[in-house]
Formats: structure tokens, sequence, C-alpha cells
């Protein structure tokens, strides 16, 4: 089990070798910007990496306060739901009402790889393959409808 301040220093360490797997990727190469992630421009609409002891999703979440707009939003990108799973073969996981370990409750649409530990340092390579090409997928074909979501 690792202390508080070992964890911290794993997860940046993550990161940090993640952002430079990246940045030799052919397909990310000359990207102004590595991930467009909180800058979507759609109200209450990010894209996330979320990682656990069981593996990593790629998300794109609603997340509006109010839950009759997190369902509006979240209807209106079941419209585009083929543009979005373009190029993902066994499709995405839409879950209307995903609870967060903060116990908020979100929308989600995303791509899950479960099996790798980020605590193990020889599952690294999986997990970061998995994570940069499904976040260039996701943020792609998300980014080809998103001004149509614009209000």
């Amino acid at each position: 089990m690792y202390k508080k301040d070992e964890l911290k220093q794993l997860k940046t360490e993550f990161w940090e070798s993640f952002a430079a797997y990246c940045e030799v990727q052919p397909y990310l190469r000359g990207r102004r910007k590595m991930w467009v992630l909180y800058d979507t421009k759609v109200r209450g609409v990010e894209l996330k990496f979320d990682l656990d002891r069981d593996g990593v999703s790629v998300a794109l979440e609603v997340n509006h306060r109010r839950e009759d707009e997190r369902l509006e939003m979240f209807e209106r990108l079941t419209w585009y739901k083929d543009v979005l799973e373009q190029d993902f073969p066994e499709g995405l996981v839409w879950d209307v009402c995903f609870v967060r370990e903060s116990g908020e409750e979100v929308a989600r649409i995303y791509a899950r790889q479960t099996g790798a530990d980020f605590h193990r340092r020889s599952d690294w390579g999986t997990l970061f393959a998995f994570m940069a090409r499904q976040m260039y997928l996701l943020e792609r074909n998300f980014m080809g409808i998103a001004e149509y979501l614009r209000e």
C-alpha cells in the first residue's frame, strides 16, 4: 500500500510519462494542444481520463449541475451516436446516471479497459496506448459535432 505522498508522486510520474508517450506518437504530432479535455466550448461537457486500480476510462462527461440540463445534453448527444462511435468497433458505454467516487451524479459516454493497474509500472505501456488512441478518436469525433451542441 502506498502512503499519501508516495501515491501523489506515482501519479505525477504516470502523467509525465503519459505526456512523453503522447509527444512521440505520429498521429498526435503537430497538435497545438495535446488534448481538449475541459476546453470543449460546450457548457457542461468535458473529456476526461479516469484511472483506478482496475483500469482506465476515456470519457465524454456531461456534468451540468442541474439534472434537467444534464439529461437534455445527454439526449442531444444520442442524436449523434453514430458519429461519436465511429472507429469504436465495440461501441461506447452510454451511462446516463454515472456516479463518481465523490458521489456526484453525471452522464458519461466512455470506453473502458480493465485488467491494468496504474500502480504497476509494467502496465503503463498498455494504459498509455489505450488512453492516447481512444482519447484521440473520442475527441476527434466529438469536435466534429461540438458546433451543433453549443448553446
